[in-house]
């Protein structure tokens, strides 16, 4: 992956984290590549920490099992909504759904076309 677009994942990866802490009782989902930026902030766990700390609220991450039957195909349109009320603008070509991701990610084995929704921030503890 280019460097360039690693900074725009891991950039739409905060702006996700700031309105996860922000609203935590609404659960939001990233997009698969955004999760992918999600996650490479969540390894490196005292960047982490100190990220969470600037935001007021420690950012959970719940990762949910793959589910046909809880595919929300709203939930990356909401997650955005959520994101601007906050008022950050998205980077719309990383907010697609995964048939149309810049590049593959995602939580482990899950079933293409319906994975929107396998990870979420806000809506827990």
């Amino acid at each position: 992956m280019q460097e360039a677009t690693a900074e725009r994942i891991v950039v739409e990866a905060l702006k996700f984290m700031d309105a996860a802490a922000q609203f935590p009782t609404i659960k939001i989902t990233p997009s698969n590549v955004v999760d992918e930026g999600w996650h490479a902030l969540i390894l490196h766990t005292n960047l982490y920490e100190t990220l969470c700390k600037r935001l007021g609220r420690f950012v959970h991450h719940w990762p949910e099992r793959p589910d046909a039957e809880r595919y929300d195909e709203h939930a990356l349109t909401r997650t955005v909504a959520i994101i601007e009320q906050t008022g950050h603008t998205v980077d719309s070509e990383l907010w697609t759904g995964p048939t149309k991701a810049l590049v593959s990610g995602g939580c482990g084995p899950i079933n293409p076309g319906k994975c929107a929704s396998h990870c979420s921030g806000g809506g827990g503890g």
